[in-house]
Formats: structure tokens, sequence, C-alpha cells
């Protein structure tokens, strides 16, 4: 009988040694382990099978038909934790399972108020169980659609990790997302930035003065990305982590008066 290693080594799993730890630490009994290497071999994202994915030093609930957030944006929440001061008002919009939001949430000194949104309801219940230690809001619904009148206009830090690749690319994404991911947290459109495009339009009704909207995208995309925000009325610059990959454009809204 092959190992559990060898089964997830046969099965294509790189760190074939460490999953094997992780799937018995999450295992309830010898049965359950069974189960849990079988839906492992079988393809499903290791996250999916044990419930959790660790982010910016979090363990982040997720699950089957979630969104795993990825580690190049820790780098985004980083970039947010260091714009939002004591109290800040911060949203995670298109917030998945609530990582981002947790996660700025956690690094705050003195707190912010945290409020997370997106259209999916099945993953918003994981949101709701991810931002609660942090007295987070989840809202449901489309874009600022989802978010209640009184925020209008108050909000300091906007983090968002919108879908930005473009359709004729989902193919080519490795089958642990395509095959079990929710599309509408991979597909961008056409160049990969409609909901960059749709977020950006609204964003300075929202910000507060001098409120800043950041915004995950890849460095090919990132001009395309600057410019949306841009148009939006937002000064713009653009980060970029090379130890991460990651590319994080940054607008801030006009000061008061």
């Amino acid at each position: 009988m092959l190992t559990i290693v060898e089964r997830l080594r046969a099965a294509g799993c790189v760190f074939a040694e460490e999953e094997a730890d992780l799937l018995v630490a999450a295992a309830t009994d010898d049965g359950h382990l069974a189960e849990l290497v079988a839906r492992r071999a079988g393809g499903e994202p290791l996250e999916h099978v044990v419930g959790w994915a660790e982010f910016c030093g979090l363990r982040v609930e997720v699950g089957a038909g979630a969104f795993v957030p990825r580690r190049r944006s820790e780098f985004l929440a980083e970039e947010a934790v260091a714009l939002a001061g004591r109290g800040a008002v911060v949203l995670d919009l298109c917030c998945g399972v609530g990582a981002l939001g947790a996660a700025v949430a956690s690094q705050v000194p003195g707190g912010v108020e945290l409020h997370a949104a997106d259209i999916d309801p099945a993953v918003l219940e994981y949101a709701r169980r991810n931002v609660a230690p942090y007295g987070g809001s989840v809202w449901e619904g489309d874009l600022y659609g989802a978010l209640p009148a009184e925020l209008r206009g108050r909000v300091d830090v906007l983090v968002v990790n919108a879908p930005y690749v473009p359709t004729e690319e989902i193919g080519l994404m490795p089958s642990e997302a395509r095959d079990h991911e929710p599309l509408v947290s991979l597909d961008g459109g056409a160049d990969g930035l409609d909901v960059h495009r749709r977020v950006a339009a609204d964003a300075v009704r929202w910000l507060a003065p001098g409120g800043r909207l950041l915004i995950e995208t890849s460095a090919r995309q990132a001009p395309l990305t600057a410019s949306a925000l841009t148009s939006g009325g937002l000064a713009v610059r653009a980060v970029t982590s090379e130890e991460r990959y990651a590319t994080v454009v940054i607008g801030t809204a006009p000061a008061a008066g």
C-alpha cells in the first residue's frame, strides 16, 4: 500500500511531506484521514481539504467553492496596514473569505472599524467567521451596492483583490483554481480589468477625504489599472514586491476643501 506521502507525490503534490503532515493533523480518525488524502490526491486544493489557509500569520477559514487567499496578496495587506491608523474605517471589497480585512484589522495597533463585502453568499459565511474577532461587519451585494449608505464618504482604506485574469487566460490557470474556485473570483473580463474599472469609477464617493484605494493587479496590467483610478479622480502611484511577484496600485482621494 502506498504511504500518504507517496500517494500525494504520485498525484503531483510538490510538497508532499508537508501536505501529509497537515492532512494528518486535520483528520479526526483513520477513516477521515483516508477521505482527506483522497480529496487532495484528486486535485482539490489543500486549503479546501483542511479547511484553512495561512495568510499574514492568521489561520483563515476556507472551504469548497471559496477563493483561496494567495500569499502574494500579503503585500496588499501590508501596504494597507501602513496606511491605516487607529480607528480607521477599512473596507475589504470583493472580500471573498475576508482574509485581507482580517489581516489588516489584526495588525493595526488599536484596531479599525472593519467592513467586508462580496457578491457571493457562500463565501460570506467564511468571511463572517474570519472577521468576527475584529468586530467586522459583512455585507452582501454587487460592489458598492452591498454597502450601507452611512459608509459613503467615510472609508479611509479601501482594499480590493478583485479578479484580474483575462477571460481567455482562465484555461491556462492551474486546475486547482480553474476547477475548484468560483469563476466570479477569477474572471476579470476581456482584458482582466472590468471589475477594476467599476471599483475605480465610484471609489471617490465612498472614500473619506484623503482616503486610499489599494487594488492588486499584475505588473503587465498595472498601467491600465492606474489609468482607471486616475479617471476616477484619484492621485495614483504603484508599488511592487519583486519577492512576492506582487503589484499594488494605490489611489488617493482629494483632500477636503
